[in-house]
């Protein structure tokens, strides 16, 4: 019992550890990014990339439900379409995302397996593309991924994945406050997007309730926050710690955030600490195990008779 006690205090402590260093890698862009980049300036000046990227909060706003994208199928949809009678979760990401669109998109999938309502029964989930130049074939080969990984093939029909032009793509991330830059290859062709990582709730009226930041997410959050928004109360602001996304593309030679590496140290921690530990509770038992056994029995006492 006294090992079990000591397990889960380390684990609780290798968790808190990579949580840290996830914290810090969101905390620190102006110093990690565009390092090796001409256009960097001092510590304490903030990148150009980065001034571009931001989630601002605009809780109770409508989002453009006249806006129309193209889903999975090819089909040409309204996005009033999904809404009137349920809530429904919003995440811009766009599909090539070399990093952090999948991470999002994969916390997202795993907090919906532990809670008891279903997109399509109780809820939508839509997925939109931010970059203009990705069509249907890669949306659908997105859903595809995500409705494996949530185990629940009969709930296809709540899932959307979503591209469209650029009007409509920056009608629907003006209204959300999603600020992101592109970012072009270094043959001119290849484009990739610097953005921060957050999903919203949206009420069935279409008007934002809430924002999740990060690419984790509490189930017990997100069932609140459906709860709430199915009966089109509005939630409260939270904390605007960004997770960002920034390639290195090493044509350009140019470095970008290094939050992924931050994240895979805070990983690795993880990993030697429970490591060490085990290594040392062997060790013990070993010792333990090569001591001499001391006998508890008592000798016997003669009776006189």
């Amino acid at each position: 019992m006294q090992y079990m006690s000591t397990i889960r205090s380390m684990f609780r402590g290798a968790i808190l550890t990579a949580g840290t260093a996830l914290v810090l890698a969101s905390s620190l862009p102006a110093q990690v990014a565009g390092y090796g980049d001409k256009q960097m300036g001092p510590a304490n000046e903030k990148p150009s990339v980065t001034s571009k990227i931001s989630i601002s909060q605009h809780l109770n706003q409508s989002i453009p439900l006249n806006a129309v994208f193209t889903d999975e199928t090819g089909k040409q949809v309204a996005l009033s379409s999904y809404f009137g009678q349920k809530p429904a979760i919003l995440a811009l990401v766009y599909y090539q995302c070399p990093m952090l669109c999948s991470e999002e998109l994969n916390g997202l999938t795993g907090a919906l397996q532990m809670v008891d309502e279903k997109p399509g029964r109780d809820f939508n989930v839509i997925v939109v593309s931010i970059d203009p130049s990705e069509g249907p074939d890669l949306a659908a080969a997105k859903k595809r991924t995500y409705l494996k990984r949530y185990g629940h093939p009969e709930s296809a029909n709540g899932w959307h994945f979503l591209t469209g032009t650029q009007p409509n793509i920056d009608a629907l991330t003006q209204a959300v406050g999603f600020g992101y830059t592109k970012i072009p290859g270094p043959d001119g062709k290849l484009t990739q997007y610097a953005h921060a990582s957050t999903i919203q709730i949206v009420t069935p009226l279409g008007k934002i309730a809430q924002y999740y930041m990060g690419v984790e997410y509490s189930p017990k959050d997100l069932r609140l926050g459906l709860a709430e928004a199915s009966d089109n109360r509005i939630g409260s602001p939270v904390d605007n710690i960004l997770t960002y996304c920034y390639h290195y593309d090493p044509g350009t030679n140019k470095h970008s955030l290094i939050i992924a590496r931050i994240v895979q140290l805070g990983g690795l921690v993880t990993v030697l600490t429970l490591g060490g530990f085990m290594y040392l509770m062997f060790r013990a038992d070993a010792k333990r195990d090569k001591q001499p056994q001391v006998s508890l029995q008592r000798p016997a006492t003669k009776v006189n008779g």
